[in-house]
C-alpha cells in the first residue's frame, strides 16, 4: 500500500500547539465547583422529552483556530476571553439563523505550564486555570445567559496523566481507584496512542468512573460532549482500540444525568460499527479532520474534497437523533479559510445537502461579507435542517449531480464541478423522474429561475456548484418514480437489482420489476432478484412503484445488463503474471486476500492493468472489485479498453490494509479479450486484490 500524505492528525497538532504557552487571561477568582460538590442530576430523561439531536446541530467550534499556523492562532489561542468573544458574535449575529452551540475542543483541560491533562482529586478532567480562570461552571452559565449552549471535548479512555500510578480514588465508588479501571498492562487506546489508557469494563469501577465524569459535566451545564479518537476508526482497529464499550457506557451515563447532552463521536468512525454509533450517539465523523494543519484553516485538497466520496456509504444512516458529521465549516473568512469564494460555496453546499451539523470553525470577528452571506442564507440552512440527505446520481466523473427528493414532491438538486477546469454540469430531469417543465429556484441567489424544460445545465468553474429547488409542474396522483435503479449481482441465470425507496406521490405499497417489457417480479421492498434468465444474454430492466389502488408510476431509469456465460463469472488476480504494472506499483503479501497477494502503491505514476478479461459477447457486465483500504477511502480511475471512469473505493478508517472489501459496478466489455487498468494520475489508490466479471 501507499499511504497518502495527509494532514497531521489531532495528536500531532495537540502536542505541537499546546506546547506554546497560553496567552495571559485577566486575573479572576477561580469559582469552579469542587469535585465532591458537583450535584448529581436527578431524574432519567422523560420518555416524552424531545429527541436529542432531532436536527443537525449548528454553532461554533474552537478546533480549526487551534490547529492552524495562521498568525495569531494555534494552541495558545484557546482562552476564556476568546471563547466569550466568539460567543458574543454568535449570539448577536448568528443565533437567529440557528447557530447556538459553543463547543470548546481539545486543550481546555491541558495545563499551560505542564502541557499535561489536568484532573481533580477524583481523576475527573478540570480546566486549565490559566486559560479558563473562572472555571467551566461559570463559563457555562455565561453562555446560557446569552441563549447559547455549552459544548466540551474529551479523548476516549483514561488520560495517561490522570492515572497517577493507579492511586487516584473514583468519586462515589469507595475502594475504587484508577488502577481498577484500566488494564494491568496499561495498553494505550485512542487514535493517537499517546493520550489515553484503554478502559477495562470488566471492572464495575469503570462504569462508576464514567458516571462520575458525566455527572460533573452535567453539573457544569454542559449541553454537548465530543469524544475523540474513537475506534474502530480514527485510523485504528485492533482490540486495544475497540472503544465500543466506552461509547455504550458514556451513552448510558449521560442519559442517567437527566440532562439532555448531545453526544458526538470523532474523528473518523468505522462504518462496520454504524449500528452501535446510531444506537449510542447523536452523530459521528465520517472522515479525518477537515483542517489542513497549515497556514490556513483548510485547503480544497487537504482535505475538503474527500468528503464528496467519503460521506456516500453513510447517507442512509443519517436521521433524527444521529447525523453524519463532515467536520467544521470553515467558509466565513476568505484569507483565513484558504479557499476561494467558489470553493467556499461548494463546501457549504455539500454540508447543507447532507444534513451535516453546521458548526463554524472561523474566527467570528473576521467574518467577511461573502462568508456571512453564506452562513446566514436561511434557504440553504433550511435544506440542512430538513434532515433529508442527498445522494449522487453518479460519481463516474468529477461533474456530479446530487439530489434529495422531498416529501412535498419538490427536489433539492446540487450541481458540482469537482474537476480542475470549467465544465458543463447537467441535471437531466428524466434521470430524476421529473416530467414536464418544473419550476426552478436558485437557493444561493434566492431567485426564481422560471420553468425549465428537459434539464438544467451550467458551465461551472473548477470546484464550483449550484444549489436548486426543483418543483415539478403538477402531481399525477400516482406514486413517485423509483430512482437509483441499479444492478447489484449477476449469475448466468439471474440478476439482482436495488433502488431507492419512493417517498413522493401517493403512498407506495410495492414495486414491479420488468425485463424487456415483461413483468418478472413484484416485491414490497427495494430490491429483487430476477431468476430464470439465459446465460450470455442482454436484458433491459425497469422498475415501477404502485400504490394500494394499483396505480403505477412511470418507470425508473433503465438498467441494461448482460448475464455471464454459462460457466458463471470469472475472477482475475491483480498480481497475476503478465499483468503490466507501471511506476512503483508492487505486489505484496495479503493473507486474507484471494491468492494471498495484492497490488499496492497505486496512483500518481503507478498503475496495474489486468489483461485478457474475457466476455462472451459485447455488452454491459457487472464487475466486482476486491480491494483493501484502511483509510477513509480513495478514488481509482478505472480504464476499460481505453475508456476511463472514476470509482470511489470506501475504506475502513481502521488502518487495516489486509482486509478485503468489495464494490460492484457495471462495465462495458467487448466480445473476447479486454483490458482493465487501475490508477489515478492525481491521487493515491486503494490496493487491488482481484476483479470478478
Amino acid at each position: 500500500m501507499r499511504k497518502a500524505a495527509v494532514p497531521a492528525l489531532v495528536a500531532t497538532a495537540l502536542a505541537t500547539a499546546l506546547a506554546v504557552p497560553a496567552a495571559a487571561s485577566p486575573a479572576a477568582p477561580a469559582s469552579s465547583a469542587s469535585a465532591s460538590s458537583v450535584p448529581r442530576a436527578a431524574a432519567a430523561v422523560s420518555e416524552t422529552a424531545p429527541v436529542v439531536g432531532a436536527k443537525p446541530y449548528m454553532g461554533w467550534s474552537s478546533w480549526s483556530l487551534e490547529s492552524t499556523n495562521f498568525p495569531g492562532y494555534g494552541g495558545s489561542w484557546l482562552t476564556e476571553p476568546h471563547v466569550l468573544q466568539q460567543a458574543d458574535i454568535l449570539a448577536s449575529k448568528l443565533k437567529r439563523h440557528g447557530y447556538e452551540y459553543v463547543n470548546i475542543d481539545a486543550g481546555w483541560n491541558v495545563g499551560s505550564e505542564t502541557n499535561k491533562s489536568l484532573s481533580d482529586e477524583y481523576g475527573r478532567p478540570v480546566a486549565d486555570p490559566v486559560k479558563f480562570p473562572h472555571g467551566m461552571k461559570w463559563l457555562g452559565d455565561r453562555l446560557h445567559a446569552k441563549g447559547l449552549k455549552f459544548g466540551l471535548y474529551l479523548a476516549v479512555g483514561l488520560y495517561i496523566d490522570t492515572y497517577n500510578d493507579g492511586r487516584t480514588p473514583i468519586h462515589g465508588a469507595p475502594g475504587c481507584t484508577t488502577k481498577d479501571i484500566v488494564y494491568p498492562d496499561l495498553r494505550k487506546t485512542s487514535g493517537w496512542d499517546n493520550v489515553s489508557y484503554q478502559l477495562n469494563f470488566a471492572s464495575p469501577c469503570t462504569e462508576k468512573y464514567i458516571q462520575s465524569v458525566a455527572d460533573q459535566l452535567a453539573g457544569w451545564g454542559v449541553d454537548f460532549l465530543k469524544i475523540d479518537g474513537v475506534g474502530p476508526g480514527s485510523n485504528q482497529g485492533d482490540a486495544a482500540h475497540d472503544n465500543v464499550p466506552d461509547i455504550k457506557t458514556w451513552h448510558a451515563a449521560l442519559e442517567r444525568t437527566g440532562r439532555p447532552i448531545q453526544f458526538v463521536l470523532s474523528w473518523s468512525l468505522s462504518h462496520d460499527k454504524v449500528d452501535v454509533w446510531k444506537e449510542n450517539s447523536n452523530g459521528w465523523r465520517v472522515d479525518t479532520d477537515v483542517e489542513c494543519y497549515c497556514d490556513t484553516l483548510v485547503t480544497w485538497n487537504n482535505s475538503v474534497k474527500q468528503r464528496w466520496n467519503d460521506v456516500v456509504p453513510w447517507i442512509d444512516d443519517a436521521g433524527p437523533g444521529h447525523w453524519n458529521n463532515l467536520d467544521s465549516l470553515d467558509v466565513g473568512a476568505g484569507p483565513l479559510d484558504g479557499l476561494n469564494e467558489v470553493e467556499r460555496q461548494s463546501y457549504m453546499t455539500l454540508w447543507a445537502i447532507e444534513s451535516a451539523p453546521l458548526y463554524i470553525g472561523d474566527d467570528l470577528t473576521k467574518l467577511d461579507a461573502y462568508g456571512l452571506s453564506l452562513l446566514t442564507n436561511d434557504e440553504v440552512i433550511a435544506v440542512d435542517q430538513a434532515g433529508n440527505p442527498a445522494r449522487p446520481l453518479s460519481q463516474d466523473t468529477p461533474q456530479q449531480v446530487w439530489y434529495a427528493r422531498n416529501a412535498d414532491g419538490s427536489y433539492t438538486v446540487a450541481l458540482f464541478n469537482l474537476g480542475k477546469g470549467y465544465s458543463d454540469v447537467t441535471a437531466d430531469w428524466s434521470e430524476l423522474g421529473i416530467s414536464g417543465r418544473p419550476a426552478v429556484r436558485d437557493l444561493w441567489s434566492r431567485k426564481n429561475l422560471g420553468t425549465v424544460g428537459d434539464g438544467f445545465t451550467d458551465n461551472l468553474p473548477p470546484h464550483g456548484s449550484r444549489l436548486l429547488r426543483v418543483t415539478p409542474a403538477k402531481t399525477t396522483g400516482k406514486p413517485g418514480v423509483p430512482l437509483g435503479v441499479r444492478a447489484t449481482a449477476a449469475t448466468a441465470g439471474s440478476v439482482s437489482l436495488a433502488w431507492d425507496a419512493v417517498n413522493t406521490g401517493t403512498a407506495t405499497t410495492g414495486y414491479e420489476v420488468y425485463a424487456g417489457g415483461a413483468k418478472v417480479a413484484t416485491v414490497d421492498g427495494t430490491s429483487a432478484t430476477v431468476t430464470g434468465l439465459d446465460a450470455a444474454t442482454g436484458y433491459v430492466f425497469t422498475v415501477v412503484a404502485h400504490d394500494a389502488r394499483g396505480r403505477t408510476s412511470a418507470p425508473g431509469n433503465a438498467v441494461s445488463l448482460t448475464t455471464p456465460a454459462a460457466e458463471g463469472r470469472t475472477a482475475y488476480e491483480a498480481e497475476a503474471s503478465g499483468n503490466p504494472r507501471t511506476g512503483n506499483a508492487s505486489i505484496s503479501d495479503c493473507s486474507r486476500c484471494s491468492g494471498g497477494k495484492k497490488v499496492g502503491n497505486l496512483g500518481v505514476d503507478a498503475s496495474v492493468t489486468i489483461k485478457d478479461v474475457t466476455a462472451p459477447k459485447d455488452g454491459t457486465y457487472l464487475m466486482t472489485v476486491d480491494f483493501t483500504d484502511g483509510s477513509s477511502g480513495r478514488t481509482a480511475v478505472v480504464t476499460v479498453n481505453g475508456t476511463a471512469f472514476q470509482l470511489p473505493l470506501h475504506g475502513g478508517n481502521d488502518n487495516d490494509w489486509g482486509r478485503p472489501r468489495s464494490v460492484t459496478v457495471p462495465v462495458h466489455l467487448k466480445a473476447g479479450a479486454n483490458t482493465i487498468a487501475f490508477g489515478n494520475p492525481s491521487d493515491y489508490v486503494s490496493d487491488v486484490d482481484r476483479i470478478t466479471v
